[in-house]
């Protein structure tokens, strides 16, 4: 009997020390990779974003209990292509982005952006507050930025709001509107914004959150600025990960993110902009499909 009392007290102890450890890792049990590499896209003020990847990268490595390397590709095609080649894993993604990634078989979405209760918001046109310009149709002829080639809210959202408008056609594109020579491609919002800035160009095409939050710009920049046009809806970002990411790492990875939206909702709103949340991914990305589309039969 003292000897079954014995081996019960031990069996109890391993017990408790097993649940400990698995409290301090978080997930880990769970993850069958050993190592995570999350991409964030460069749409903001380099400093902030450095900041912000350490503070991500401590979160989940608490969180999920294995090494995490969180890194910023200039672009959205070395992120796909991360996703193909299985050196990435997760990734923050406009809605465009994604959808490019579904089609290519590389990743897939696993939550969205939720702002006022909805997963959408609006592209903005932005231009000097001493500009005389009053709609969009004033621009035509004018020098502009986009955010990228592949932005929903800084490109795609806006060159289809362009043609459903009649201003542009498939034939010719924004250059048809804007004229030859007069469009710019930048690397994500603040780029464009600083074409604006600097006078070499009349306006920007972003997300409204660029100049209505205090996120991606500096006071005395968005003093400067001000809304010139609206279009939408715009889906909003996603969280997608690679497709041959096990199921159960996927799982792990959403759990752990959802976490955020109680845990650390300051940080989550610093790197993700908004709070997270399950989406259908087809529904998702439906009005960006719509607009993928028409810009893939445009000419440039």
């Amino acid at each position: 009997m003292l000897i079954f009392r014995f081996l019960l007290r031990h069996l109890a102890a391993y017990a408790l020390l097993g649940a400990a450890c698995v409290s301090a890792t978080g997930l880990a049990a769970e993850l069958s990779v050993n190592r995570l590499t999350v991409a964030l896209q460069p749409d903001k003020d380099p400093d902030r974003m450095l900041e912000e990847r350490a503070s991500l990268e401590k979160y989940l490595e608490t969180g999920l209990g294995v090494p995490v390397r969180v890194v910023i590709p200039m672009s959205s095609a070395v992120i796909i292509e991360g996703f193909a080649n299985g050196s990435i894993d997760v990734a923050y993604l406009s809605s465009t982005d994604a959808l490019r990634a579904m089609e290519d078989g590389a990743g897939s979405i696993v939550l969205a952006g939720e702002i006022d209760g909805k997963t959408h918001y609006n592209s903005y046109w932005v231009t000097l507050k001493d500009k005389p310009y009053e709609s969009v149709e004033d621009l035509r002829g004018k020098r502009i930025a986009f955010s990228s080639r592949t932005s929903t809210s800084g490109y795609m959202i806006p060159v289809w709001d362009l043609y459903k408008k009649d201003l542009i056609t498939a034939e010719e594109g924004p250059d048809g509107f804007f004229g030859s020579g007069n469009v710019t491609y930048g690397v994500g919002y603040v780029s464009a914004v600083e074409h604006v800035l600097r006078g070499s160009a009349e306006a920007a095409a972003v997300s409204d959150y660029v100049l209505d939050k205090d996120r991606h710009l500096r006071p005395e920049q968005r003093e400067q600025l001000r809304m010139l046009a609206k279009q939408g809806p715009v889906p909003t970002h996603t969280i997608s990960v690679r497709s041959n990411l096990a199921p159960e790492d996927r799982q792990a990875l959403e759990r752990g993110l959802l976490e955020m939206n109680e845990k650390k909702p300051e940080l989550r709103d610093k790197v993700f902009t908004s709070r997270l949340v399950v989406v259908d991914p087809e529904e998702h990305v439906r009005v960006t499909r719509e607009a993928f589309d028409l810009i893939k039969r445009m000419r440039f």
